[in-house]
């Protein structure tokens, strides 16, 4: 039987969990199957690892990429994340996986719509098998999601109220301390649509009392933040 062999690239600020991930893929991979495994550990590493394979001629085909890791030193590459949106502009065919902590909806559902991974995995959801499940699913079928990432697509599919992309991000920035006068920058509109916006949405939450905590506390049980 001929083996073909697989590319990758980890990128993780964490090297106990980069060899955690590489010791479950290499035990579950087909039996016909070479993994070649490169690892980064921030956006610089990652980027150079990148461009020498493309150079080479021998671009990766299969990406993981930590959302928090060091950006890089000239700023282009701030995350994780920047790192999959360049992937996928340059080399589209490749998988993108994405493995995070954070679990905020906005962030999420942001994700999602930039990068479209072919695997979205909370690391938190993570066990061995669900790994192994995973890489299985991405190869062949993408795309994977992990449970939370699942249960906030299912929340938000079944909701009734529509709240548009400047909503999202206000509500999360809210959540985050950030002051209403100081959500101009942060959203790149007036002060006077801000409040409007807070406005209908406690309308629509039915945010009797009108505060701010309200909106955020219903907000968050809705799934929206």
């Amino acid at each position: 039987m001929k083996s073909s062999t697989l590319k990758i690239l980890m990128v993780d600020d964490h090297p106990m969990i980069i060899e955690g991930y590489q010791h479950i893929l290499l035990a579950t991979k087909k039996e016909d199957q070479i993994l070649d495994i490169d690892v980064a550990t921030d956006c610089d590493s990652a980027m150079s690892a990148i461009l020498k394979s493309k150079n080479m001629g021998q671009p990766y085909d299969m990406y993981f990429f930590d959302i928090s890791i060091p950006q890089s030193s000239d700023g282009i590459y701030k995350s994780g994340e920047d790192l999959a949106k360049h992937v996928r502009l340059t080399q589209p065919e490749a998988k993108v996986v994405i493995l995070t902590m954070f679990n905020e909806v906005y962030r999420i559902h942001s994700i999602i719509k930039t990068i479209n991974p072919d695997g979205f995995l909370i690391k938190s959801d993570l066990t061995s098998s669900e790994l192994a499940s995973a890489f299985e699913v991405i190869q062949t079928n993408p795309p994977f999601y992990t449970g939370t990432i699942n249960n906030i697509i299912k929340r938000s599919i079944f909701n009734p109220i529509e709240v548009d992309e400047i909503n999202h991000k206000m509500l999360h920035f809210l959540s985050l301390g950030v002051r209403t006068k100081d959500l101009v920058a942060h959203l790149g509109i007036t002060l006077s649509a801000i409040e409007k916006r807070k406005k209908n949405l406690k309308d629509l939450f039915v945010i009797d009392d009108g505060k701010d905590d309200s909106l955020i506390k219903v907000a968050k049980e809705k799934g929206y933040i």
